[in-house]
C-alpha cells in the first residue's frame, strides 16, 4: 500500500514538472495558447499537487518565462521586480492584507472571550421543541453572527456544537452541513468579512485586465443580489430545519440519530463567565464603523444625507483605509470586553495567533496578484474574448461562468483560488461580449464567479472549509460530502433555472430571488419528514 501511494505522489509530481516545463515550449510559439498558459498550470498544478499558494506562483513564473521569451534568469528578475515587490507599493494591497489579518485576530479574541458560547446559552433558553432544532437553530444563528470569515466561522460553530449534537438527537453530519453551508455562503455575501479584501482584489484584477477604473466595492454590493447559490444554500438550509427536509443520506443518519434521545427529552447548557455583548459589541463597531468611514470618506459634505449621496460617497470612498481602521476599531473593543480575569499579555497572543491562522489565506491573496499581473501583458482577456464572442450568447455568460467557477472549485478544492484565476479571466470576456458596454451584466458575471466557487468548494472532498466542518463537528470529510451533496445540487440547480440564465435574459435578481424563496420552499414542503 505504501508503495503504491508513494508511487502515486511521484507520478503527480513528475506531471507537475512536465506542465510546467512545457512553458519553454510556449515561449517560442505563436499559438493563442500561451496567452491561457499561466492559468492551465496553476490550475493543472492545484490539481496534481494539492498546493494553491505553490500553483499561483509557479503559474505566474510560467508566465513569466514565456514573456522573457524563456530565459529563466529574466523569468524570475520580471517576477520578483515587476510583480512581486509592486505589491508593496500599493496602498489597496497593504491595506486588503492588513484587514484580514487583523480581523482574524479579533476572531480569536471573539472566541477566547466566551461570547458565542453565551449567545449559545441564550439560543438554548429561549427556543421551544426538540433539542435537536434548538441545536440546528443555533447553529445556524451563531453562524450567521459569525458572518466575518468562513473558516473561523467552520472552527468555531462546529467546536462549539459538537458535544451537544448526539445528546440531543442531531446526527453530527447534519451539523456539518449546517456549519459548512452557513460559513461559506455568508462570508461571500458580507458587507464586511475576511473574504471582502481578496473579492475585492479579484474585481480590481479583473479590470486591470482591460485598463478600466472601476469602483470594487460598489460593484461587489451589487453583485450581492445576484449571488444565487449563496442565497439558495442558505434559504435551502432554513428550510432544511424548519420543516425537516433531509434528502439523501442525511434522512437516514438523522433518523437513526433521534432514536437515541426522547421525545420530550431537554438539557440547558451553562452560560460560564462570558457574556453575548463580547461579541456583538466588536461585530456591530465592525460593521457601523465600515458604513460610517465609507460614507465620511468618500463624502464631500456629511449633511444632508441622500440615497444619491450615500451611493456617491460609497463610489469615491478610500475603502482599504476604512477596512483597516473598521478591523482596529472593532479589535481594540473585542481586547478591552475580554474578561479581566485574562491578562493582556494573553489577550495579545490570543490576537497574534488568530492572525498567523490568516497567513497562508494571505500568501493565496499574493500569489493570485502574481499570476494576475502576468496575464495583461500576455493578452490572456483578448484571446479568451476571442474564444467565446463566436460562440457564446450574452445571455449565457453568467451560466457559464458559474459552471466554470464549480469545475475548478470542485477539482481544486480551493474558493479563494478559483476567484484568483477565474476572476481576471471573466470580467474582460464580459466587456469584449457586451462591446464595452456591460451594465447589468457585469455584476451578476461577478456574482457567478462567487456563486460557482463556492458551490464546487461544498461538494469537493478536497476543500478546505470541507475539511474544517468535518473535523470541527467530528466526522469523515467523505461522510459530510456524501450527505452535503443533494442540498448543494439542488441549490445549485435552483441557482442556474431560477438565477443565472433568467438574469442573463434580463430578469431582475430580486425577482429571481423571490421566485427561488417559494420553489425551495415547496421541494422542501413536498420532501419534509414529518
Amino acid at each position: 500500500m505504501a508503495s503504491k501511494f508513494q508511487s502515486l505522489i511521484l507520478w503527480r509530481i513528475g506531471l507537475a514538472v512536465v506542465l510546467f516545463a512545457l512553458s519553454w515550449y510556449w515561449a517560442f510559439s505563436e499559438s493563442m495558447v500561451k496567452a491561457l498558459w499561466p492559468s492551465i498550470v496553476a490550475l493543472g498544478l492545484v490539481v496534481l499537487l494539492r498546493r494553491v499558494l505553490l500553483a499561483l506562483v509557479l503559474g505566474g513564473l510560467a508566465g513569466c518565462i514565456i514573456l522573457t521569451n524563456g530565459n529563466p534568469i529574466d523569468a524570475l528578475a520580471y517576477l520578483l521586480n515587476d510583480l512581486f515587490i509592486p505589491i508593496w507599493s500599493s496602498s489597496w494591497k497593504l491595506g486588503a492584507l492588513a484587514f484580514t489579518l487583523i480581523l482574524g485576530g479579533m476572531a480569536a479574541l471573539i472566541e477566547r472571550s466566551g461570547g458565542l458560547h453565551a449567545i449559545l446559552a441564550w439560543f438554548m433558553k429561549k427556543k421551544n421543541g426538540h433539542p435537536s432544532d434548538k441545536i440546528q437553530w443555533s447553529a445556524f444563528g451563531i453562524g450567521l453572527i459569525c458572518f466575518f470569515d468562513g473558516l473561523a466561522n467552520s472552527m468555531l460553530v462546529g467546536r462549539l456544537m459538537k458535544n451537544l449534537a448526539e445528546r440531543s438527537g442531531l446526527s453530527r453530519v447534519k451539523l456539518a452541513y449546517i456549519v459548512d453551508s452557513t460559513s461559506s455562503a455568508v462570508s461571500c455575501v458580507a458587507v464586511v468579512s475576511t473574504w471582502i479584501a481578496y473579492q475585492l482584489a479579484m474585481i480590481r484584477e479583473g479590470y486591470d485586465q482591460v485598463g478600466q477604473p472601476v469602483d470594487a466595492y460598489r460593484l461587489f454590493v451589487l453583485s450581492i443580489p445576484y449571488n444565487f447559490y449563496c442565497w439558495f444554500t442558505l434559504l435551502l438550509l432554513v428550510f432544511s430545519i424548519w420543516k425537516v427536509f433531509n434528502p439523501g443520506l442525511m434522512r437516514r443518519y438523522e433518523r437513526e440519530a433521534r432514536k437515541s434521545v426522547g421525545a420530550n427529552h431537554d438539557f440547558a447548557i451553562e452560560q460560564g463567565s462570558g457574556r453575548p455583548w463580547f461579541a456583538i459589541v466588536p461585530l456591530m463597531l465592525l460593521i457601523l464603523s465600515l458604513l460610517i468611514g465609507l460614507y465620511v470618506s468618500g463624502s464631500e459634505k456629511i449633511f444632508p444625507i441622500t440615497f444619491k449621496g450615500l451611493s456617491e460617497a460609497f463610489g469615491q470612498a478610500d475603502a482599504a483605509s476604512v477596512l483597516v481602521v473598521s478591523s482596529i476599531i472593532a479589535s481594540v473593543t473585542a481586547f478591552l470586553l475580554f474578561p479581566r480575569t485574562i491578562g493582556s499579555t494573553e489577550r495579545l497572543r490570543t490576537f497574534a495567533q488568530g492572525s498567523s491562522a490568516l497567513l497562508v489565506p494571505v500568501m493565496v491573496l499574493i500569489g493570485a496578484w502574481i499570476l494576475g499581473g502576468v496575464m495583461k501583458p500576455l493578452g490572456t482577456a483578448e484571446v479568451i474574448s476571442k474564444l467565446l464572442s463566436g460562440d457564446l450568447p450574452v445571455w449565457l455568460i453568467p451560466l457559464t461562468v458559474f459552471l466554470a467557477g464549480a469545475a475548478i472549485s470542485f477539482s481544486t478544492g480551493t474558493s479563494w483560488g478559483t476567484m484568483g484565476i477565474l476572476m481576471p479571466l471573466a470580467i474582460p470576456v464580459v466587456f469584449e461580449l457586451t462591446a464595452g458596454m456591460p451594465g447589468a451584466m457585469m455584476p451578476a458575471v461577478v456574482a457567478a464567479v462567487f456563486s460557482g466557487a463556492v458551490f464546487g468548494d461544498h461538494c469537493s472532498p478536497i476543500s478546505d472549509t470541507t475539511l474544517v466542518s468535518s473535523i470541527s463537528t467530528g466526522v469523515e470529510a467523505t461522510d459530510h460530502v456524501a450527505t452535503q451533496m443533494p442540498f448543494a445540487l439542488i441549490a445549485a440547480t435552483a441557482a442556474i433555472v431560477i438565477g443565472f440564465v433568467p438574469v442573463g435574459l434580463g430578469l431582475s435578481p430580486w425577482a429571481s430571488l423571490v421566485v427561488g424563496v417559494c420553489v425551495l420552499g415547496l421541494i422542501a414542503h413536498w420532501g419534509r419528514e414529518r
